[in-house]
């Protein structure tokens, strides 16, 4: 996964030199930061992202219920509504999202 967010990174921006990487992990996505982190150091080793900084946030997990309506956080992927229904879509968390990518001046 960490491989293909320096690849998407270093298809947009072959020739610069990437300064910091924003990431949004949601925590029902089963993505572990720690773990981006560890992998982004190694895996960035001879790109554009050698040596670039990880900024990474958390999302919140969302659930919406098909049986109420309502929109509520949803703490993992299997969450129940308040109404106690089943009948639940996870409509966010559940992603990992490159939200900007900052570019070094010095290239």
């Amino acid at each position: 996964m960490t491989e293909s967010v320096i690849a998407a990174i270093s298809q947009q921006l072959p020739d610069s030199r990437v300064a910091v990487v924003h990431l949004e992990i949601g925590r029902l996505s089963g993505v572990m930061p720690d773990a981006v982190r560890f992998c982004f150091e190694l895996a960035g080793e001879g790109t554009c992202v050698e040596g670039a900084r990880l900024d990474i946030t958390r999302s919140e997990g969302t659930g919406d219920c098909a049986s109420c309506g309502a929109s509520f956080p949803a703490r993992d992927p299997l969450s129940l509504c308040p109404c106690g229904s089943a009948d639940v879509m996870i409509s966010g968390g559940a992603d990992l999202t490159i939200t900007a990518v900052e570019v070094a001046d010095d290239v």
